[in-house]
């Protein structure tokens, strides 16, 4: 039928009619491959930046629980803070952007479905110690903080510091009292992790560490500026939202070394440390909010995305509440002896926010 235009992944009518052409399909085709090139490039990359960090901490005789929350949290969420810079200035896309943000923190705390059903020896809510659920509420806090101020940078008449939106400075503000708060919760508990503090890699000096470590980082900067480019032409060529991309699949490729890194950690019985890099990359995921929006020129970032973004922001504090529940309740049973009720209502909020985000993201 001439003027219709039906999007889907096989087919695409044009304006005559005609089915997808064989040049556009493979168009398409290379998009795909180059967004699973810049899953395998962040993934590699980010195994490696995530395992000389764990070096560089024991060189340095930093404590265990302090890397899981701190450091690796960091390090893992680095693909995230390039990717952003990169959308906001040189591809200009800053809905893939916050999407990526956000979508990172609704794909961390749905992996905690994972990691429970991973974990056969009982729910994992029951063996993660109680210092997890300081961390949870600074990042209900923070991502609290971003999606109410994602619903009133709706009226471009907020005031604002230059380009900058007035949240930033408070987010900055905020992460820098959790780091604060949870240095000093962990130094009071350095004994439980003295016989983790073992050295491990005593082949590797602290100075071949800390080269990996940039040779690492390089790449996932270089993957991480490419990979918006890749997002908004999937976008264009799916006829896809790009806040829809950007919270799903921009989000699942940047997140790659979190994942990886919490599954090692999980194998190893560390479930410390795998909670803790959760948590821990979405309190430096928000952080990286603030960095997006100081590098975000044409003024506050807020503004000029769209508002499905705080479906998002609230997806993640719901989930965020319901581990905090699972941590202190410690529930014991399994739903079909697969996972505990806590994790299937995790699962449940992730669902229902892609969903919404792909019918009603703009």
């Amino acid at each position: 039928m001439p003027g219709v235009r039906i999007s889907s992944v096989y087919t695409k009518a044009s304006a005559d009619g005609e089915p997808l052409s064989h040049s556009r399909m493979q168009n398409l085709a290379l998009i795909w491959l180059s967004l699973l090139a810049c899953l395998a490039v962040i993934g590699f990359a980010g195994v490696r930046l995530s395992r000389y960090g764990d070096i560089i901490a024991e060189k340095s005789g930093m404590s265990r629980g302090w890397v899981g929350l701190i450091l690796l949290a960091s390090v893992t969420s680095l693909p995230e803070l390039v990717t952003g810079i990169s959308a906001v200035t040189v591809a200009d896309v800053p809905d893939i952007a916050v999407g990526n943000i956000l979508g990172a923190c609704v794909f961390n705390l749905g992996f905690i479905v994972v990691l429970d059903f991973l974990y056969r020896k009982e729910s994992i809510y029951t063996r993660a110690h109680q210092g997890n659920v300081l961390a949870a509420g600074y990042g209900i806090a923070l991502i609290g903080f971003a999606g109410f101020n994602l619903l009133i940078y709706r009226d471009p008449s907020i005031p604002a510091l230059g380009h900058v939106g007035f949240y930033t400075p408070v987010i900055l503000l905020l992460y820098g009292l959790a780091m604060r708060s949870l240095y000093r919760y962990e130094k009071a508990q350095v004994s439980e992790y003295v016989e983790e503090r073992v050295e491990r890699h005593p082949e590797i000096s602290l100075g071949q560490a800390v080269q990996g470590y940039a040779v690492a980082a390089l790449v996932v900067v270089a993957a991480g500026i490419w990979l918006p480019h890749v997002a908004a032409d999937l976008a264009s060529a799916m006829g896809w939202k790009q806040s829809f991309v950007g919270t799903l699949f921009v989000a699942a490729v940047t997140t790659t070394p979190e994942i990886v890194v919490t599954v090692a950690a999980l194998r190893i019985g560390a479930v410390d440390l795998a909670i803790g890099n959760l948590f821990g990359s979405n309190l430096f995921n928000i952080a990286i909010l603030a960095i997006d929006d100081l590098a975000y020129l044409p003024g506050p970032l807020f503004v000029d995305v769209s508002i499905s973004h705080a479906a998002s922001a609230f997806s993640a504090m719901m989930m965020s509440g319901l581990a905090v529940v699972g941590l202190v309740l410690r529930p014991q049973s399994r739903v079909l002896r697969s996972v505990s009720w806590i994790s299937v209502l995790l699962l449940v909020i992730y669902l229902l926010n892609t969903l919404f985000l792909y019918l009603y993201g703009h």
